[in-house]
């Protein structure tokens, strides 16, 4: 299993692994408001609610809840959606691709059939080098790889 690693840049983070179920669980995972809120914030902040229109231009929206009660609500768009293979969304647009005004990050999430499930690949482009630091001292690797196996787990359990 191969985990984060330094990215193509220094701008970029990227979280590569095989994941033991197929693509199209991984896809549903991604792709469907009730299995979002199940694994998509790593505990124990919890994913109180999300709104996804699966299109370029079409809302990605996630309100995250810490452990004080705190909601952060995370509002973005999709800018290329390959069914069962590929998501693009930023939070640098929102619906429609209206700027925000108060960009952070762009994500490319691949799902590759393997010989053991899926290769999954999340790459995480950031406007600054600032804010590709500020993302890794976040926890992006702690929390987008602990976000992932509680999907998997999810999805595992749903199967």
């Amino acid at each position: 299993m191969t985990d984060a690693k330094a990215g193509e840049g220094t701008l970029d983070l990227v979280l590569e692994r095989i994941v033991d179920i197929p693509p199209a669980l991984v896809w549903a995972a991604w792709t469907t408001p009730a299995h979002i809120l199940e694994w998509f914030t790593p505990a124990p902040w919890k994913t109180v609610d999300c709104e996804i229109d699966l299109r370029p231009g079409g809302i990605f929206r996630t309100v995250m809840r810490s452990p004080e009660g705190m909601d952060h609500d995370n509002v973005g768009c999709y800018l290329e959606v390959v069914p069962g293979k590929k998501l693009v969304f930023t939070d640098a647009l929102g619906p429609g691709f209206r700027p925000t005004g108060n960009s952070f990050m762009t994500a490319t999430i691949t799902f590759e059939p393997h010989e053991a499930g899926t290769k999954y690949t999340a790459v995480v482009l950031h406007k600054s080098v600032e804010d590709r630091k500020k993302h890794e001292e976040m926890g992006f690797h702690h929390g987008w790889g602990t976000a992932l196996d509680q999907l998997v787990a999810h999805m595992k359990g749903i199967n």
